[in-house]
């Protein structure tokens, strides 16, 4: 799979479970305690985000972190 496809399928997914739950992105960025511009950049696949934000993100969206990766299509 493609590095670029990976950022993109990632920020896509949390974007999706993100607006479930009915937050908007300044509100959960601050939930999480990350930057709102940084979330952006994630949820745009434009950051290659870490193991360690990809926890917070899990615990503030109360799921395990492989949640975040479900439902992944190269199409």
């Amino acid at each position: 799979m493609d590095k670029g496809k990976v950022k993109l399928l990632f920020g896509a997914r949390l974007r999706e479970l993100r607006k479930i739950r009915g937050y908007s992105q300044e509100d959960f960025a601050h939930q999480v305690g990350l930057d709102r511009s940084y979330m952006g950049g994630v949820e745009r696949g434009e950051r290659n985000i870490s193991l360690e934000n990809i926890c917070l993100i899990a615990d503030a969206l109360q799921v395990p972190p492989s949640t975040l990766f479900e439902g992944w299509t190269e199409s």
